[in-house]
Order: structure tokens, then sequence, then C-alpha cells
């Protein structure tokens, strides 16, 4: 365990070092047209162009069906854009990459695996070696989050916050450079969200992973992030990137300070203040490319 928490100290410490000047991921006039059961085109992302930065906690906010899975899924390689390229490390982007990670809205842990060979799962459909190896890194990273003693476990025996942490630890175990979270404490009632929000800003603290969040609980974006991506209501397309100056480590304690408050009500602000869209504007999508 030793071994392993330096080496994510120095993988923090590097990206410490990178951010701030250089790109990790970088997305140059990106849009998303889909189409619909009657042919006709929906616009999902109208031109969008970002830089987010090595080690940075960037989260998107924005109206529901903005874009923002979509724009995840984008830079996930996941699912091509219409039009624009994404860059990864100064490469273009074609496809999915075992240096970007994704958790989801739910853990999806498979039912009939415990936990650590669930989170064993992207190691072994990639095939890397030597399995020893990722063997100990999978019990390093259950430790990392707090589930050490679970991972004989099977995902009905964990409460909804552990499964989701074991999400995380099997996002990690590819050494990843980029995490990209799509709202991933959703479905968690207050407190353990609030425990759960807490938990990533250690894990990222201690891993040094360039993080994009997707979520619509402005407080959670403001607690957790260097700076905040605020979407437009669909086509969905960047109406302001909010830097949170607000000092780090950050605590629950927060949430209570004038300027904590300050912040949210802003980016609260730059979202009611967008015109509503009416309901003959947006098109049902049948495809199985999500729009959000």
């Amino acid at each position: 365990m030793a071994a392993a928490a330096l080496h994510l100290a120095d993988r923090a410490q590097a990206a410490m070092d990178r951010g701030g000047t250089t790109p990790l991921i970088e997305l140059h006039g990106v849009t998303k047209t889909y189409r619909t059961l009657d042919k006709r085109s929906y616009i999902a992302i109208s031109p969008v162009t970002l830089a987010i930065k090595e080690g940075e906690f960037l989260s998107i906010v924005g109206p529901s069906g903005c874009g923002k899975t979509s724009l995840l899924n984008i830079m996930s390689g996941l699912i091509q854009p219409t039009s624009g390229e994404i860059r990864f490390h100064d490469q273009l982007l074609s496809g999915p990459s075992a240096e970007i990670s994704l958790v989801f809205q739910r853990p999806v842990l498979l039912p009939w695996r415990n936990i650590i060979d669930n989170v064993l799962l992207p190691a072994q459909v990639m095939k890397l070696r030597p399995w020893d190896f990722y063997v100990n890194k999978a019990r390093e990273l259950l430790a990392l989050v707090g589930l050490q003693d679970f991972g004989n476990a099977y995902p009905r025996e964990l409460s909804g916050g552990m499964q989701q942490r074991a999400s995380i630890a099997r996002a990690l175990i590819t050494d990843s450079r980029a995490l990209l979270m799509d709202e991933p404490f959703a479905a968690l009632d207050a407190m353990t969200r609030e425990e759960m929000n807490l938990e990533l800003m250690r894990i990222w603290s201690l891993t040094g992973r360039t993080v994009v969040f997707v979520t619509h609980n402005i407080a959670e974006a403001v607690l957790l992030s260097d700076r905040i991506a605020v979407m437009t209501a669909g086509p969905g397309t960047l109406r302001d990137i909010i830097t949170v100056d607000l000092a780090r480590p950050r605590s629950l304690s927060l949430l209570g300070e004038p300027r904590f408050g300050t912040m949210v009500d802003h980016v609260r602000t730059l979202l009611e203040s967008q015109p509503n869209r009416g309901a003959g504007d947006i098109a049902r999508v049948v495809t199985s490319e999500t729009i959000e």
C-alpha cells in the first residue's frame, strides 16, 4: 500500500505541475446532430470550443436536454461529433481510449461478480498484464475508496454509496489520465451524496487525474470544481466558464459561507436567465445515443 500511495502522490504532484498550462482535453468547434424517427435532424450541441487542463476538476452544468451527456460521450470517444474535433493530449481522439475512464449515473456492477472482480473487469477486457499487478492494484484501489473489507462481497450486499465507490475504483484500474463522470451521485440520498462529494475530492487530490463532472446540482459543482462550464438550453453550447476561486482543501462547512452562496447564485442566475424553448422545438430522438 505504501508503494501505491507514493505512486499516487507522485502522479498528483506531476498533474499539479502541468496543470494551468497544458490542455489534456481540447474541443474545437464540436457539434452533434441526431436523426429522429421521422428522419428530421435534431441539433443537440452547437459549436463548443473548450480546453480542459491537466489535473483540473471541471464541472458541466446546464438545463435538461442541453447535451451535457452527449458532450461527455464525445470527450470519451464513445460517440463521434458531427463536426469539429476533439484532441486528447494533443492527439486526435477517434474512439475510446484506455487513458479515459467513465463513471455513469448508476454503478452498473455485474451482480454475478464480486466487488474485486468488478473492479478488475476493465483490465480483464483490455487483457492488461501482468495480471498479479492489477489484482494488487484493485486491492489498493478498494482501500483508497474505503472498501478494503468488501472485495469478496457482491453488489447486492453493498449500499448505493458503496457501489458507487466500487465503480470509481473500477474506473481508476486502468491508470487513465482523465475521469469523466456523468451525474454519478444523482441517485443517492442527500447525506450520502455529500459524503461522496468529500470522497471524490479526496480521491482526486490523491490521484491527480483530470476530472470532468456532469451535474444538475449547482452547489455540488461549486464545491468540487476548479471551473464550471455553464451550457445554454439546447442546442447546447457554452454560455460561460466560471472560475471557482475558493481555497482547497474544501469541506462541507464551506456551504454556509457567504462567498460560496454568492457563487452558487451567480451560476443559478446564468441558468435561469436563459430563454425557454417551446415544447414543439424538442424532438424525441430514437437512437442509441443519449441526449442529456
